[in-house]
């Protein structure tokens, strides 16, 4: 079943045509990465979907056969559409546990003195806790995130992300500035995450082994178009994509990096 669909989107900044005519379907409950080199448009897209920047120069974005394209990023929120971002977007001066309280009481409405109602909101917190704790940071609960690891930031801004309680949730390089050791680990987390909360997720991830392995789908973007649009098998074997990307028909994804 369909969850979301571009149809013809475009996005230009000057000469640079970030988005170029990107007609696209995010399936109910897969989860899709978007590759490409960088200025390849993914960002772009996810930042059209999301409603951070908006509108586009052309096309639509529906959403549930709700036309979304025009609909701010908190109404965007609201009807099931919720990103992380590549730059950790964490209050760091909270604790672990009152950014994902924050990001409840935002959800349920309630934005008015949000952490002295959270200190006397039960509910709200031992849903704080049971969401880190699904994202095995529950340890972490009392430490400011400006304090935490890398990994664990990481992992805190896509669980503030899911504590918004999405359909459709947005990663944006979930993975970077983390150890290749921690790259499995935090992709088993938020893998198992959105796996056991049927929610979809859509990906943008440069590292092709955290692509191969965890996606159902994968759509390559280039020069704001979409080049591919397969399983892992069959980008893999996409020789249009791997001289494209790879620069050479053999294909070796082994040291595919853009930064």
């Amino acid at each position: 079943m369909t969850l979301l669909t571009t149809e013809n989107l475009k996005k230009y900044f000057g000469e640079t045509r970030a988005v170029d005519g990107v007609t696209l379907t995010i399936n109910q409950g897969e989860v899709l990465s978007l590759v490409g080199p960088n200025g390849a448009g993914k960002t772009t897209l996810v930042n059209l979907i999301s409603g951070l920047i908006r509108p586009p120069d052309a096309g639509k974005i529906l959403f549930q056969d709700t036309d979304v394209t025009f609909m701010p990023p908190q109404d965007r929120i609201r009807v099931g559409i919720a990103r992380s971002f590549q730059i950790v977007n964490l209050f760091d001066q909270l604790t672990a546990l009152d950014n994902i309280r924050l990001a409840i009481f935002s959800r349920k409405g309630k934005t008015k003195s949000l952490l002295r109602l959270a200190e006397n909101d039960r509910e709200v917190r031992e849903e704080a806790l049971e969401i880190l704790d699904q994202f095995g940071i529950e340890d972490k609960r009392n430490i400011v995130a400006g304090g935490l690891a890398q990994g664990e930031r990481k992992l805190l801004d896509v669980a503030v992300a899911y504590a918004l309680r999405p359909t459709l949730l947005l990663l944006d390089e979930p993975t970077s500035g983390v150890s290749t050791r921690d790259k499995g680990k935090i992709m088993d987390t938020i893998s198992g995450v959105v796996r056991s909360g049927q929610i979809t997720a859509a990906i943008v991830e440069h590292d092709m082994d955290v692509v191969f392995t965890y996606s159902d789908r994968i759509v390559v973007m280039h020069q704001g178009k979409v080049l591919a649009d397969g399983t892992p098998d069959e980008i893999r074997t996409n020789e249009e994509v791997t001289i494209t990307l790879l620069g050479t028909s053999k294909a070796d994804w082994s040291e595919y990096r853009t930064h």
